[in-house]
């Protein structure tokens, strides 16, 4: 076949495919070909199956004072966040970047946020409530949440991985600026730079991804 001919169908499969290619970015967003990593330890099976570290239940008190467990995440892909209310600066803004991601995603229902004080004695229900309204959270979507405080720290450390806590006991104080993105399996799929709007906008995208690969299951 001559040079001509192989270069006349290599642009016309050219302009029959990029299309495709660019409504599936309009659609399910940049990362459609890209598949989240599963973070975190894992466990061999004798039987060889990968057993992958998963997020342990929990339970805390919301800004509503209502009971929030593991269980109302059953189902739902969350975004996992630790802050204070005191926190001058780096909390108010990486929680106007969550607020971002909350108006992408008003009207999805398998879409949660979870943002643990790591402040307990200070950060009251009645704090949280006026906390949360200050920031614009939706009650039924973005839930800020107290509790013990021991059980704050050991999540943050032994659930959601948070270097900031690593070694940490409950005595002591730590921060993060750290987003978690967890799947419907109770697995962590991402970490990203709450300060950092690019990486918010990739928190964004990757969002999108999985609840298209949730939708390609079905």
């Amino acid at each position: 076949m001559k040079k001509k001919s192989i270069k006349r169908i290599l642009t016309v499969l050219g302009i029959l495919f990029l299309p495709s290619l660019f409504w599936l970015w309009l659609s399910t967003g940049k990362n459609h070909f890209k598949h989240l990593p599963l973070i975190g330890p894992y466990d061999i099976t004798e039987k060889g199956d990968t057993v992958y570290h998963t997020i342990p239940p929990f339970s805390f008190i919301n800004q509503e004072g209502k009971t929030i467990s593991d269980k109302d995440f059953t189902g739902k892909i969350y975004v996992a966040s630790f802050f204070f209310a005191t926190c001058p600066k780096i909390c108010p803004k990486m929680n106007d970047e969550l607020k971002r991601v909350q108006e992408v995603f008003k009207d999805a229902d398998d879409l949660k946020i979870l943002s643990h004080t790591v402040d307990p004695e200070h950060d009251s229900v009645a704090v949280l409530a006026d906390y949360a309204a200050k920031h614009g959270a939706h009650n039924k979507q973005w839930y800020f949440v107290t509790g013990n405080k021991d059980s704050i720290y050991s999540i943050a450390r032994d659930g959601y991985l948070v270097l900031a806590a690593a070694g940490k006991t409950s005595a002591d104080f730590f921060h993060s600026q750290d987003l978690i993105l967890i799947d419907k399996e109770k697995h962590i799929r991402g970490i990203y730079d709450g300060l950092e709007p690019a990486e918010v906008d990739t928190l964004i995208d990757e969002i999108k991804l999985l609840m298209h690969e949730y939708k390609e299951k079905k």
